[in-house]
């Protein structure tokens, strides 16, 4: 096939006629079956072994139009073993797009729309892990105050239906207006229980506990505080569960009042697809 310009020599290897060494002399012409060589685009595609040593394009050698240079002339003994050029490269471009199917990927697993790539060349079936379901919101101003070292209810409650028993519920609770009464070194204990429909709050099972938080009134007059906290549950159930806060006291002999001055105290609670 005729070709206007330079012959492809896409994917080619030659070795060249040899060459004879001629004393004094560093520039050979190529040939290729008798006809002068210059079918290539650069020095880089040639192995030049001499003396048998491979040369060095650039360092050891130059090419130009069908012409081989080496650095300096040889002499009587020195041997060119061979001259091979390696074909060009092939550079195939960028596939257009939706040109490449599932078919032509190597990666593993099954291949469908129902799968993703992922960065291991395997292909998985995408899952919620970690996606949020619902969203449950409780709150309430209604004051609450105990000098009691039994635990009560702060009113701080909400209630969820878990999807899965494998699902999560992530907890968040804030309680303000925490008033420590006039009584030197009074403290309280905080908890969040988790509890069916037909118990009570201080019954349930406690996910989390607070204790003296604020620390102490030991100036013997009245302090305000507020807290906030958060758990990640494991209720391992799809049956309707409250998580409410509660408090006793637990140091001292004052009390200890929530929602003090109709300040607003809430819990949230968020149901997590199986995570962790």
């Amino acid at each position: 096939m005729a070709y206007i310009g330079k012959t492809p020599v896409i994917g080619n290897f030659v070795k060249l006629d040899s060459i004879t060494v001629v004393n004094g002399q560093a520039a050979y012409t190529m040939q290729n079956g008798g006809v002068n060589f210059t079918s290539y685009d650069n020095v880089n595609q040639f192995l030049v072994s001499l003396n048998g040593v491979l040369q060095a394009p650039t360092d050891s050698f130059t090419v130009s139009s069908s012409t081989l240079t080496f650095a300096s002339n040889l002499s009587t003994g020195d041997v060119i073993d061979f001259v091979l050029v390696l074909g060009n490269s092939l550079d195939i471009g960028t596939p257009s797009d939706n040109t490449v199917s599932l078919a032509k990927l190597t990666a593993t697993g099954t291949k469908d729309s129902t799968t993703f790539l992922r960065g291991d060349n395997t292909f998985a079936v995408p899952t919620d892990n970690g996606k949020v379901l619902q969203v449950i919101h409780g709150s309430t101003t209604t004051s609450v105050t105990s000098s009691s070292s039994t635990e009560v209810s702060t009113g701080v409650t909400a209630q969820i239906t878990p999807s899965s028993t494998s699902n999560k519920v992530l907890v968040f609770g804030s309680i303000n207006g925490i008033q420590i009464g006039s009584a030197t070194s009074t403290g309280g204990a905080w908890k969040i229980r988790r509890h069916d429909t037909s118990t009570s709050a201080t019954s349930g099972t406690n996910i989390q506990s607070i204790v003296n938080y604020g620390g102490y009134d030991n100036a013997a007059s009245d302090h305000q505080y507020a807290l906030s906290f958060n758990d990640l549950d494991s209720p391992s159930t799809t049956a309707a569960r409250n998580y409410t806060i509660t408090f006793n006291r637990n140091n001292g002999s004052g009390s200890i009042q929530v929602q003090n001055n109709s300040a607003t105290s809430s819990i949230t609670l968020m149901e997590i697809v199986g995570w962790l």
